[in-house]
């Protein structure tokens, strides 16, 4: 298989069943495509109690710097309602100029279609001045516990340092050099507990009707806004999710009502001092008697979820200028450079080098009938090859 042909890089890649946290033949293919190229390839497997082993791949060729990374995974969501799709959802059919498959966007284009520009780049101009890797997970689309962020600890502990990174995820809207991701806001989970009194709905007064505080925090977590944005980011975001009392009798109050939210916030704010905020709100909330009348501040507890992401802007000059100039030079578009979106690896790559994101359209990624452009994959594979022909050049300056 001619490694050079993007439309056949993702072909093989999505005929591997790989959903999360499924290796299913996937790295293995990676692995093929990549030895001949010169590439030394290491597999390494991830573990963690309570979570499942993830096999990754880390590839390289080159042994000096400037140093390049290329980053991204194969796993893949589950496909659904595999009768609902118009072609096997492994099968990599085209019809109508697309191809159609479980990770044809996300992010197995990507993959192969940057395995396919370096493949071309070495064919061109031999090794390149220094070095090109492959950080590939399995666990992107999963837990995110044994993927990227310990693939990176296993490779730095190796001695492994890296100039910037090229992560593939599919960034661009409606059309290919659309927009650049240079940064993400942060995320944060957490879940609060209002306890009360269980007793009969006519004997309210027996009772205390959690709901009843839980209502008064969850409105005081949404509204007024965390903020209005910033100079390069939307505003921050807090969103309710679910809301549950374990209750199926109509006629009974219930003892505890528990509602989670994730809030995806901007530059003005760290983790911790938007727990600070979120803690503020909550005691204002309890004390509310709106809902309550002549009764107590409302009791409740809150539980945050692990491993918070924490918000990040790249400003390295010569890695964004190099994407935006390939990017103009290919498509004749100039790109919008956001940080708007949820979370990805980058969010994990920021703090062992300089990190932008870029890939193909999109819009059908995680649906029923994921595909993508056949001519996006060329394009998207002479952009990758023009940006690594200008980003080395520009860290050589």
């Amino acid at each position: 298989m001619p490694v050079t042909d993007p439309v056949s890089n993702l072909a093989a890649l999505i005929r591997c069943p790989s959903v999360t946290p499924a290796e299913g033949g996937a790295l293995s293919l990676l692995d093929n495509l990549l030895t001949p190229l010169g590439f030394q390839v290491e597999r390494m497997t991830a573990t963690e109690a309570g979570t499942p082993d993830v096999e990754n791949l880390y590839a390289r060729i080159g042994t000096n710097g400037p140093h390049l990374m290329f980053a991204g995974h194969t796993d893949v969501v589950p496909v659904g309602d595999e009768a609902a799709w118009s072609h096997p959802p492994f099968s990599a059919e085209i019809a109508g100029g697309e191809m159609y498959g479980r990770g044809a966007v996300d992010m197995k284009g990507g993959i192969a279609c940057f395995a396919a520009a370096i493949a071309r780049y070495i064919e061109k101009n031999g090794a390149p001045k220094g070095s090109v890797s492959f950080l590939i997970t399995g666990d992107e689309e999963g837990p995110s516990i044994n993927g990227t962020s310990k693939l990176l600890e296993w490779a730095a502990a190796k001695g492994e340092t890296w100039d910037a990174c090229l992560v593939g995820e599919p960034t661009n809207p409606d059309r290919l050099g659309d927009m650049i991701k240079i940064g993400r806001r942060g995320s944060l989970s957490g879940r609060v507990a209002v306890h009360g009194v269980q007793g009969h709905a006519a004997y309210p007064h027996l009772a205390d009707n959690p709901l009843r505080g839980l209502l008064q925090l969850t409105h005081a977590l949404m509204d007024p806004p965390f903020d209005h944005g910033t100079e390069n980011f939307q505003p921050s975001n807090l969103e309710v999710t679910t809301i549950d009392t374990g209750n199926p009798a109509t006629n009974v109050i219930p003892a505890k009502a528990t509602a989670s939210f994730n809030i995806r916030f901007n530059d003005t704010w760290t983790a911790d001092s938007v727990k600070a905020e979120i803690v503020r709100r909550l005691d204002a909330a309890a004390a509310n008697g709106a809902l309550r009348p002549d009764r107590t501040p409302a009791k409740y507890d809150i539980v945050w979820a692990d491993r918070p992401s924490h918000v990040f802007l790249t400003r390295n000059n010569a890695l964004i200028s190099s994407l935006s100039g390939a990017v103009a030079e290919v498509t004749g578009n100039e790109p919008k450079l956001s940080t708007t979106g949820g979370t990805s690896d980058a969010r994990f790559i920021k703090d062992y080098c300089p990190v932008v994101e870029f890939g193909l359209v999109g819009q059908t990624m995680h649906m029923v009938d994921e595909r993508v452009a056949v001519a996006d994959l060329e394009t998207l594979t002479h952009i990758y090859e023009t940006f690594i022909e200008r980003w080395f050049a520009n860290a050589a300056d």
